[in-house]
């Protein structure tokens, strides 16, 4: 059964809420409740010694109350006139029931778990999306038979990108005493161009004191 408390902020109020709360903790029983919080909501001060169960209640709202919101508060204070409250019938204000009440202390409802699983969420970066990777072999030919081969893939391997990496090698027989260099080399597709690794960096100088062409005999993505 409901409990009505009125004129709270009357001595005649606060004797009656003083005298009901004679041997308790709190209105309904022995831990904070959503009806200390109307009630607490309803007293403007504590009415320090005058009322000594209502100022031993109002401290100890107090207290929860300030170990829930830590923040420093400025103070407050809410004047002004505003038009008389007319009480809802019976019924309406049974259906209402506790949702229209500010559930300070309440279980986390299935809804607040989601959208705090969803804030969460958002806030771990988007998992970067691998770059791909691809096997190429390279056939690099020399000037002519009097190359030294082995200054040739000195040449090449001192090629250094971000994203490159330089594999076996051999020498292969192209004729009339000429060899040609086959070597494999790995790339990271979104840090390396073949095509601009032979143009700008293997046929330019130093490298093209040895070099003379080079051809991309395989490509295959990993």
């Amino acid at each position: 059964m409901a409990i009505t408390f009125s004129d709270l902020h009357t001595e005649a109020g606060l004797k009656s809420l003083d005298e009901f709360l004679s041997g308790k903790s709190y209105v309904s029983g022995d831990n904070l409740t959503k009806d200390d919080i109307k009630v607490y909501a309803a007293v403007l001060v504590n009415p320090s010694n005058s009322f000594p169960n209502v100022c031993k209640w109002y401290d100890a709202v107090s207290s929860q109350l300030a170990a829930s919101f830590p923040g420093k508060a400025v103070g407050v204070r809410v004047g002004g006139k505003g038009a008389p409250v007319v009480a809802a019938p019976a019924k309406e204000e049974a259906a209402a029931g506790d949702d229209d009440d500010l559930d300070l202390f309440g279980d986390e409802t299935e809804e607040d778990k989601k959208a705090a699983e969803e804030r969460e969420a958002a806030k771990k970066p988007a998992k970067k999306k691998e770059s791909g990777k691809s096997s190429v072999l390279l056939d690099v030919k020399p000037w002519d038979d009097e190359t030294n081969m082995k200054k040739l893939e000195e040449a090449v391997r001192s090629v250094e990108i971000p994203g490159l990496f330089w594999g076996a090698s051999k020498l292969v027989a192209v004729g009339y005493g000429i060899k040609k260099l086959q070597i494999m080399l790995t790339i990271v597709d979104d840090l390396v161009s073949v095509d601009d690794l032979i143009e700008e960096r293997l046929t330019v100088e130093p490298c093209n004191e040895y070099i003379q062409s080079c051809d991309i005999v395989a490509f295959n993505k990993i």
